[in-house]
């Protein structure tokens, strides 16, 4: 027999992250044809501006357009960031010091969490977490610690407002250890976005421990109703201790397009300038050719909502949010309606539907949604994927269902749903 070496195998700091609901959940909506409300993409196009942007900079006569374009950022897409950002955080940026671009906001936060973090380093996640944080954290050889919103009312429709931090608990996770702090505002999967106190609350402990933030916004310009969303980093004291990141493809809904930026002060920003160039070393030139020309166009209109993308865009997805919450109530679920983001927790707690026995010992929400996505062929994602181990418990009576869609697809759901509460009234 031939035994392989051990030296032919993977590193152990990638040991436990194996496992992705993305994978698992996206590959089952696909094989049993589901309708899908699970993974975050709109089932529509960009903007027609967007695109022609796009088309513009590859039928360009300039060569350089199919070339290698600056590491850490397209010159006219910095320049474009530094212009939407300065005001909106209250520091005139430095478009090649305070910007950085990498593949999506995701790769944004790699390179933060590698670029920042030492191995033996504490940092803070709040939760629900987008479910990377955990990994990245555990790779750089951090040792997280969680601390979850907790609901305040659980009976009925609900608000993402009424699930709040506990100021103590969340301060007994820092210590002089603690390098950073995680947070996702506005946050998915829940829709929360945090109030000024709230992130005071944060930037105070921040302060006193010496903490980097941060702060995934990527969800920023899509909040309902009269919230606002607040950027941490225009907090006083805040902007030299946070990392702000967003998101093409979530602003401008092209998730296809995978660029993202971080926004910071030069001391956060220029390592992880150094990971990516070592990492990936630049991003598409294209792409960042036709983002900076697209977000140029929306700043230009910003002074008036309604023609401007940044805005509209949450006018068009509230009705949606509300449609998809009726819905829900109709039939028997209980939604948590957020107050930002594209996504909506589902309470399904008070089910009484018999799920069979899918040969795991994972939470309650993974089996429902197995179970939905199957039988009822309709896609969602299991919130408790977005907690650490001990307190996954607050998710498993959920799911995680995604309304950036055209209306006929929320009302397929509808229809999916209602005929599935019809069959169990009888």
């Amino acid at each position: 027999l031939r035994t392989m070496s051990s030296k032919l195998s993977g590193a152990n700091r990638i040991k436990g992250t194996e496992k992705n609901i993305w994978v698992e959940f996206g590959k089952l909506a696909v094989e049993n044809k589901a309708l899908n409300l699970g993974q975050g993409f709109p089932d529509f196009k960009p903007p027609q501006h967007v695109i022609d942007e796009m088309m513009a900079a590859v039928a360009s006569d300039n060569h350089l357009m199919h070339q290698y374009t600056r590491s850490s950022g397209h010159p006219r897409l910095v320049s474009a960031l530094s212009r939407l950002y300065s005001p909106l955080i209250g520091q005139q940026l430095d478009p090649n010091k305070n910007v950085t671009v990498s593949v999506g906001a995701y790769g944004v936060l790699f390179c933060a969490v590698q670029g920042l973090i030492n191995p033996g380093d504490e940092v803070v996640i709040i939760e629900p977490f987008f479910d990377c944080y955990e990994p990245m954290v555990k790779v750089a050889g951090g040792i997280a610690h969680y601390c979850p919103l907790r609901p305040t009312k659980t009976e009925g429709v609900t608000s993402s407002k009424d699930w709040i931090l506990d100021p103590k608990e969340l301060e007994s996770k820092f210590n002089q250890n603690t390098k950073a702090l995680i947070v996702n505002n506005p946050n998915n999967p829940l829709g929360k976005v945090f109030s000024r106190d709230e992130l005071l609350m944060m930037a105070d402990l921040c302060k006193k421990y010496d903490t980097i933030c941060l702060s995934d916004e990527v969800y920023e310009w899509m909040v309902y109703d009269d919230n606002k969303h607040i950027k941490i980093a225009s907090l006083p004291g805040m902007f030299e201790r946070t990392v702000t990141m967003g998101s093409a493809g979530k602003t401008l809904s092209a998730t296809g397009w995978k660029l993202g930026w971080g926004i910071g002060p030069e001391h956060l920003i220029a390592p992880m300038q150094v990971l990516h160039q070592n990492c990936t070393y630049n991003c598409p030139t294209p792409v960042q050719e036709a983002v900076a020309g697209a977000l140029e166009f929306e700043i230009d209109q910003m002074d008036q909502p309604d023609k401007c993308y940044f805005f509209s865009l949450a006018k068009e997805l509230q009705p949606k949010r509300d449609k998809l919450a009726k819905i829900c109530q109709e039939v028997g679920l209980s939604p948590v309606v957020p107050e930002g983001g594209y996504f909506m927790m589902v309470s399904t707690g008070n089910l009484k539907t018999d799920l069979p026995d899918d040969g795991t010992d994972d939470p309650r929400d993974f089996k429902f949604v197995r179970w939905m996505t199957t039988k009822l062929k309709l896609a969602a994602i299991p919130p408790s994927a977005f907690y650490h181990q001990e307190h996954k418990h607050l998710g498993e009576n959920y799911v995680r269902f995604c309304f950036i869609k055209k209306d006929e697809t929320i009302e397929a759901a509808g229809d999916i749903l209602k005929k599935w509460f019809g069959s169990v009234k009888k």
